[in-house]
């Protein structure tokens, strides 16, 4: 079948689909809008506004919001990052334009009713309670918070319980206007039909509203200077994570460095850091590293937990291996090891209709692109051990830590 096409409705909103044989259909509308694009009165108000998306809109309640796809045995479900927010429905074949009709009624006819906001504060302050009972997710966003210290994305994406407590109806109406706007939308669907179905259905329900343009523009990060932090929180374990800024989403060094990142320490039991922490030493049972990337910066991290007692020789050994892999190049043998394990987990990746139809969307609203598998292929192979060194002498040097002990 073909690979994703593309068209863009009479009010700005851009659409791609592809066409698969399945029973099941996947959509969702990706709006750029997120957590680094709220002022500083408003943190929390992304995450609540996803939230509050739930609770009713000019035709409808919240039960029935909640209701409509779940009584055809579909969902709908939504997620906030620090850059976009997603309304993201499944459905059977048949039942798509309903799920398309119900995403264009809850993005753009949401009324946050305050009684139904009130009742969201608590659950959305349970949320973050949960979230401060888990160190192993925590300290991801503390240290995300120190990197960009000073900067749009320098801040939880759940607010904190006095932040939320401030937001009104009226807050979450402005901060929608603001953002949610047409020509920072892609609505990207998969499933058992063709591009001009699924046009058509977009067009019906989705071009009615009047085209919106984004009047702001969003601020490159400023570099923050090197930390090395100990937090006593009183774990069973140590929790640490070391890392630093990485390469923007268009960055050409952005794959080269996902490469290095994935050798370092990716899903694959084989990783540098798994096959030293823990098979070889034993300090370590979770040790991973990961990379994200932002429209104009990112963040690389080295996770671990451990006992206390171990926690600075799993440091020392993460500062060894992160050192050598900037000075010494990647043997053939692992580099090809390297390629091939990468390819194969996009390749898995892509398996799920679901996974392939959100990854879509949101390339296709920050690139204008989607990479076919065979173009991944390409571009990955072409990778060479120099551009590996290159990159792990810029973004693993100089590692900032924060340790929770």
């Amino acid at each position: 079948m073909k690979e994703f096409e593309t068209y863009t409705l009479s009010n700005g909103i851009r659409g791609i689909h592809r066409q698969v044989r399945s029973g099941v259909t996947h959509c969702a509308l990706v709006v750029n809008a997120g957590s680094r694009d709220e002022l500083p009165s408003e943190y929390g108000i992304a995450h609540f506004t996803e939230h509050a998306l739930f609770k009713g809109t000019k035709r409808r309640r919240a039960y029935q919001v909640n209701c409509r796809l779940e009584n055809l045995g579909g969902e709908l479900n939504a997620y906030t990052t620090k850059e976009d927010t997603t309304l993201h429905a499944t459905v059977m074949r048949h039942d798509f334009s309903r799920a398309v009709e119900l995403i264009a009624d809850v993005i753009f006819r949401s009324t946050y009713p305050e009684s139904e906001l009130r009742k969201e504060r608590e659950v959305i302050a349970d949320e973050i309670n949960t979230y401060k009972d888990s160190p192993s997710e925590l300290i991801y966003d503390s240290f995300e918070d120190m990197l960009f210290s000073d900067s749009e994305l320098g801040h939880n994406i759940l607010g904190t319980k006095s932040s939320i407590a401030r937001i009104s109806t009226e807050h979450i109406a402005r901060f929608v206007e603001r953002t949610y706007t047409t020509d920072q939308m892609v609505f990207s669907s998969i499933g058992n039909f063709s591009v001009a179905t699924a046009r058509s259905v977009a067009e019906r329900y989705l071009s009615g509203f009047a085209p919106t343009e984004r009047k702001f523009s969003r601020q490159q990060p400023v570099l923050s200077p090197q930390f090395d932090v100990r937090l006593s929180k009183h774990t069973h374990q140590a929790h640490g994570i070391l890392g630093a800024r990485g390469y923007g989403i268009t960055d050409e060094r952005r794959l080269p460095l996902a490469l290095l990142v994935n050798i370092l320490g990716g899903p694959s039991a084989n990783s540098t850091l798994n096959l030293m922490l823990r098979e070889r030493y034993g300090l370590s049972y979770n040790v991973e590293a990961s990379y994200t990337p932002y429209s104009d910066s990112g963040i690389v991290g080295i996770y671990f937990s451990s006992d206390h007692g171990n926690a600075e020789q799993c440091i020392e050994l993460i500062e060894q291996e992160t050192a050598r892999l900037a000075r010494e190049a990647v043997t053939p043998r692992r580099m090809a090891i390297a390629k091939r394990q990468f390819i194969a987990q996009m390749a898995i990746s892509m398996e799920s209709n679901e996974g392939y139809m959100l990854g879509a969307g949101k390339s296709y609203l920050i690139y204008k692109d989607i990479d076919t598998l065979e173009e991944a292929y390409r571009k990955v192979m072409a990778l060479t051990s120099e551009q590996l060194i290159e990159v792990a002498a810029d973004s693993l040097s100089n590692l900032s830590k924060l340790i929770y002990k």
